[in-house]
């Protein structure tokens, strides 16, 4: 009778260890939002002073990854991109619109508004 315990304890614990881990995964599975910025500067030198280390902080509290920012850029089809590109990567469209609305990143958007015009939009990406 013991042993026949034990083994319906272990199942049941296996079980639950399980339901967790599959819980765990799931929750892992939304697909990643890509933020792409497109930056039009107008006072180079005040931008980079007050508004990119403001900017930068707030997003990077936030859980942004920078896949691409600025660099050489090109026009494949269509019209020209802006002078300045930001690409970065959140774990969620929720995490990517928190850190853009955040109260750090709009004081600091306050102040990047006033050297150069940004577009800023968010892509869900595919699940891995």
């Amino acid at each position: 009778m013991k042993g026949n315990f034990k083994v319906g304890l272990g199942m049941l614990v296996s079980f639950g260890l399980g339901a967790a881990a599959v819980v765990e995964l799931h929750a892992q599975a939304k697909p990643p939002a890509y933020v792409i910025s497109q930056i039009d500067v107008t006072n180079a030198d005040a931008y980079a002073k007050e508004y990119v280390p403001l900017a930068n902080k707030a997003l990077a509290e936030s859980g942004q990854k920078r896949l691409v920012s600025g660099g050489k850029t090109i026009s494949l089809a269509g019209d020209p991109p802006a002078a300045r590109i930001v690409v970065s990567v959140f774990e969620s469209m929720e995490k990517a619109q928190a850190a853009y609305t955040s109260p750090a990143y709009i004081e600091a958007r306050k102040i990047g508004d006033k050297y150069g015009k940004l577009r800023i939009f968010a892509v869900e990406g595919i699940s891995q």
